[in-house]
Formats: structure tokens, C-alpha cells, sequence
């Protein structure tokens, strides 16, 4: 059954912009994308796809073709004809390659020219493949088989991508931000604070006597100790805000536009968050508490300076809320007040 779709439609029987969900397994690529003027060729690439169970969106020119790919989930295998009206299959590739690379598409480009200039042509224009007019139809289905493989194995050359940049990224233990993650977040931070004249805070968070948990409970317990202060690190604070595990059992929040006033009141409700309330593990209710050192700017005046200051004050006043007591709030003074 076809739904429609309206780039490219006339009022043939295959009509072009419409796409066709075969049943059965799927192979593939399971969705192509057929740009074709011909009705001819249109009907016997649509005749062939449907038959090894592809789904297809079908269009007559390269201008439909163009706006089919800026649909969401558009398809990455492309057949595209040379010669088409409103923008023709070569100046497609090429346009196609100078936009987003990701997800990439494959392209295969048909064409009745079957010089070699034509065909080193297409290629230098970034197609992938280059078929001649009229095809076999044993041999189109191998070249898509062939580009399937390719974009198979670019989509988990880019899964590895991303998991590798994922786990660069984040606390293999908490999932919160690496440490190096969280600092380059202040350092972005305080270059957007820098031009755009606005405040920006730190909050360092270190748990009291882990060490005692740790001996205690066993590290296998302190480790699921630390998992839940990060959950409830994250609830406490902004969306926009950075959370990362400094090391150990020290976290770590990057907060932008936050001003003096609101800190205190902000890292508070965090405290409470951990402090309030026991953490259950293996039947036991475990009472956590932490210490918190804040830092603000009123106004970054060197970024990669009022870094560092912002860092070592947080540090010093986390370690004065510790010579109190711990399980307590201390903010160091202003880096610099805010103007007049």
C-alpha cells in the first residue's frame, strides 16, 4: 500500500513522490530514493525495488529530490538520473556532498553518456556509482547490494564514533560529565560570559567521610552511592547547567548566568537533595552528606584567569565548609562585583 507524497507527483499510474512499503523482510537499505524524468526507466527501477522489497520514494526531478532529502529519516541510498529538469543529477551530488555529511548518502548515478570524462565526472561530482542506460537489471541490484554494505558499515564506523565520544565524554560510573568534559564546559562558559557580560558560578561538591561508606558497605555499595548522588545532582539542578564528576567522590556544576543571590539558595537545595534523604542499599539506609564551595563572577574579565579563580576559590570554600562541621553551604567572596 502507498502513502503519498506530494514532491514531484503527476498523474501517472507510478506516480513519482510517492513511496511504496513492501511487506516481508526488508533488505538493506530498506527505503531508496529514485529520481527519474523517464517514465520508462521511472516504471522499471519502481517495478525492480518493489520486487527485492525496498521501499521507495519516487520523484521526477532533482529539485524534488532535493527537498525529499530534507525530510527527516529521508533515505541514504540515491538513484539519481543525470538528466533531469530544474536541477540535473551531477549539480545533485554536488550539492548533496557540500551539505550536513551525516547520515551520508550513496549515490548512484544513471545516465545514457558512457564516456570515460562522463563517468569521471560524476564521480569527481560525488556520486558513488555510475550505471549506464539501458541496465541490467541483475546488475543494479548488485551495485545497491554493494552500496547497502558500504552505508552498513559507515553507520557503525559512526555508532563506534559517537560511543567513543560518549564515553571521552561522561563518567563511566555516575554518567554526569568526564572531569575533563566539566572543565571544558567552564571554559566555554566563561569565553560566553566574557562577551556577553554575564554572570557565571561554580559549585564543587565533596561527600563527607566516603572513605567510612567505603569501608564500611564495601566499594561495590559506594559506587551505587555515588551513582545516586549523581542522579540526584542532576534533578537538583538546571537543564542548562554542567554536572560533572571531578574525581573521586567530588562532583563538580558549571552554573552560566547565575548570580551570587541565586547560588546559595541553588546549591542548598542540591545539598538537601543528597543530605535529606538516606540512600537505600541492601536493606540498609545509608546517610550521606556533603560539603559544598561556591564561587562567583559577576563579570568575566580573562576568561582562561577568572577559570582558575573561580576553581581555587570553590576549592577554598569547600574546604572551610568542611573545617565547620560539613554537611554545610560556604561561598567565597565575589571575583569581581558587578559594576555600578
Amino acid at each position: 500500500m502507498a502513502g503519498s507524497n506530494n514532491a514531484g507527483m503527476d498523474s501517472d499510474s507510478e506516480v513519482p513522490g510517492r513511496q511504496v512499503q513492501p511487506a516481508g523482510k526488508q533488505p538493506f537499505p530498506s527505503s531508496v530514493l529514485v529520481a527519474e524524468d523517464d517514465r520508462l526507466f521511472r516504471h522499471i527501477l519502481q517495478s525492480c525495488l518493489e520486487k527485492w522489497g525496498h521501499q521507495i520514494i519516487l520523484v521526477n526531478d532533482g529539485i524534488a529530490a532535493w527537498d525529499a532529502l530534507q525530510c527527516e529519516h529521508a533515505p541514504q541510498m540515491l538513484i539519481l538520473d543525470w538528466m533531469m529538469p530544474g536541477l540535473d543529477g551531477v549539480e545533485l551530488c554536488r550539492r548533496i556532498r557540500q551539505g550536513n555529511p551525516r547520515p551520508y548518502r550513496y549515490i548512484l548515478l544513471l545516465s545514457a553518456k558512457d564516456s570515460k570524462q562522463d563517468v569521471v565526472a560524476a564521480l569527481e561530482a560525488g556520486a558513488d556509482d555510475y550505471l549506464t542506460k539501458p541496465f541490467d537489471a541483475d546488475e543494479l541490484r548488485a551495485r545497491i547490494r554493494a552500496g547497502g554494505r558500504i552505508l552498513q558499515l559507515q553507520d557503525a564506523l559512526l555508532r563506534a564514533h559517537d560511543e567513543l565520544q560518549y564515553e571521552a565524554a561522561h563518567d563511566r560510573l555516575t554518567g554526569l560529565w568526564s572531569r575533563g568534559a566539566v572543565l571544558d564546559a567552564l571554559h566555554r562558559e566563561s569565553q560566553r560570559a566574557f562577551r556577553s557580560h554575564e554572570p557565571l558560578a561554580v559549585a564543587m561538591f565533596d561527600l563527607d567521610q566516603f572513605k567510612i561508606i567505603n569501608d564500611t558497605y564495601g566499594h561495590l555499595i559506594g559506587d551505587m552511592v555515588l551513582q545516586e548522588v549523581g542522579r540526584r545532582l542532576r534533578a537538583a539542578f538546571r537543564g542548562y547547567d554542567f554536572v560533572g564528576r571531578y574525581g573521586g567522590e567530588e562532583f563538580l556544576a558549571v552554573l552560566p548566568g547565575c548570580r551570587q543571590t541565586d547560588l546559595v539558595a541553588l546549591a542548598e537545595r542540591a545539598r538537601q537533595c543528597i543530605s535529606n534523604n538516606a540512600f537505600r542499599a541492601t536493606g540498609n539506609d545509608i546517610a550521606v552528606t556533603v560539603s559544598v564551595g561556591l564561587a562567583a563572577a559577576a563579570q568575566i574579565r580573562e576568561a582562561e584567569k577568572d577559570c582558575e579563580n573561580l576553581l581555587r576559590q570553590a576549592d577554598a570554600a569547600l574546604y572551610l565548609a568542611k573545617a565547620k562541621g560539613r554537611n554545610r553551604v560556604e561561598i567565597s567572596s565575589a571575583l569581581h562585583a558587578a559594576p555600578e
